[in-house]
């Protein structure tokens, strides 16, 4: 699981805690506290550890995935799909208006 290393580094230094500490206060090992520094690499139970020793949520500490390339040119397609929808609409309503006041 991804999260934030310099979060987690800002967090510990913020209290004054050596990285033995954090270990201690989580039950997990000296090492584990380090690659989660230098990697943001984690499982499952050492995020819960480090969120309930720092007592945030765990939102604070996961990283959101970057959508690929292709995900983005979907919404791309989408957004100019509704554009156009809309273009469409409001030219015909306002064409619609244009007639009737010439017409009337």
């Amino acid at each position: 699981m991804d999260i934030s290393a310099t979060t987690v580094k800002e967090l510990r230094q913020s209290r004054g805690w050596t990285q033995q500490h954090l270990a201690d206060a989580c039950d997990i090992s000296l090492r584990t506290v380090q690659r989660v520094e230098k990697d943001g690499s984690a499982s499952n139970d050492t995020l819960l550890g480090l969120c309930a020793v720092f007592e945030i949520e765990q939102k604070k500490l996961l990283v959101i995935p970057a959508p690929s390339h292709q995900q983005m040119q979907q919404v791309s397609l989408q957004t100019q799909s509704l554009t156009l929808a809309v273009a469409t609409v409001c030219g015909g309503g306002i064409g619609a208006l244009i007639m009737y006041l010439v017409l009337r």
